[in-house]
């Protein structure tokens, strides 16, 4: 039931003088401060009906009238007068948002003071669940050698928070760091970033392997102070007339096998000059009379890599060795650094 312009305006003069006093109005307070224009007989009239519709209560059958429910709703809805902020609240607002807020707990933070501090009430802010933000990207910034500031950014804000290191690190350190992390978990939800352990264990189980691989191969070449050797076509020897002496053969292959005692003579090599061992001068072993071994130094970006050449019988066809090897080594010497 719609009211009349007059009972709104007595039951709004009822809301009013109770939001300001919080004591009961009887109908001689309402004429006398707000509707002088109406009888107190009328006043009085007006107030039985608005108790009757539910928008007034009477606390004691002597006191004045209060609002119910009912009528603050329609005080919201259609009689709250609308009002300016004032300088001084003006300036508190401003005081509180003129700071750099530097993430949400920030603002949240600032928003429920400043309507706690305007209104004299509690302030309270509620933060819609985030579960479903995405991370667009994490940055780590050093603040000082023991503390950084972390900042996750999302589609919906910002979260920071700041940190202690245990050590020391540069600026580019943290930029790694935080290019790294980022790739993780750049578009993931925040849901899905915190229960990112499986996420974290394969990243760290992948980078793991790469980790171990590389630290065989540096302890490979570390460890191997005589380098590597390489031989291929064994046995193609086998198939030279001077090692079907089967004692020759033998004494062959085991040199072979021996690679220790291959590395003296495949190491001393000076650049990429050619050398070649003949006979009993390569003093590998006794036994073995009938074998020369001709190589050339490697030399890749200007850096001697290793050597490269042929083992076989005294009697191999030098000239075609030597042309094949100086030819080789030209090509590998000519090479760019980077295809090391």
């Amino acid at each position: 039931m719609a009211l009349s312009q007059r009972r709104e305006k007595i039951l709004q003069a009822v809301i009013d003088s109770y939001i300001n006093n919080c004591e009961p109005i009887s109908s001689a307070e309402i004429k006398s401060n707000f509707l002088p224009e109406l009888s107190s007989a009328t006043i009085r009239n007006e107030l039985a009906i608005l108790e009757e519709l539910g928008y007034l209560s009477q606390p004691h059958t002597s006191a004045g009238r209060v609002p119910t429910r009912e009528a603050y709703k329609l005080y919201v809805d259609k009689l709250m007068p609308k009002r300016k902020l004032g300088e001084n609240e003006l300036e508190i607002i401003n005081k509180y948002f003129n700071r750099k807020l530097s993430d949400i707990d920030d603002i949240v933070k600032c928003t429920a003071k400043v309507i706690s501090e305007i209104t004299n009430l509690t302030g309270v802010v509620y933060i819609k669940n985030m579960n479903n933000a995405l991370i667009e990207k994490i940055k780590i910034v050093k603040i000082t050698d023991k503390t950084a500031l972390f900042a996750i950014a999302t589609d919906q804000g910002v979260l920071t928070e700041s940190m202690t290191i245990n050590r020391p690190y540069d600026d580019n350190y943290y930029l790694k760091a935080s290019d790294f992390v980022s790739s993780i978990f750049k578009g993931k939800s925040l849901e899905e970033a915190s229960n990112a352990d499986a996420v974290v264990l394969r990243v760290r189980e992948e980078f793991i392997r790469i980790f171990n691989a590389i630290l065989n191969i540096l302890r490979e070449y570390s460890f191997n102070d005589k380098g590597d050797l390489i031989l291929e076509g064994s046995s193609k020897l086998l198939e030279q007339p001077e090692y079907k002496n089967i004692n020759k053969a033998r004494a062959m292959l085991h040199l072979l096998d021996a690679k220790n005692e291959l590395y003296p003579l495949l190491e001393d090599s000076n650049e990429a000059e050619l050398n070649i061992r003949i006979g009993m001068d390569n003093e590998i072993m006794e036994g073995v009379p009938e074998c020369a071994i001709v190589t050339v130094g490697c030399t890749v970006g200007g850096r001697n890599v290793g050597n490269a050449g042929v083992i076989g019988p005294m009697r191999m066809d030098y000239s075609k060795v030597v042309s094949v090897l100086e030819y080789i080594g030209n090509i590998i010497n000519s090479l760019p650094s980077g295809n090391e």
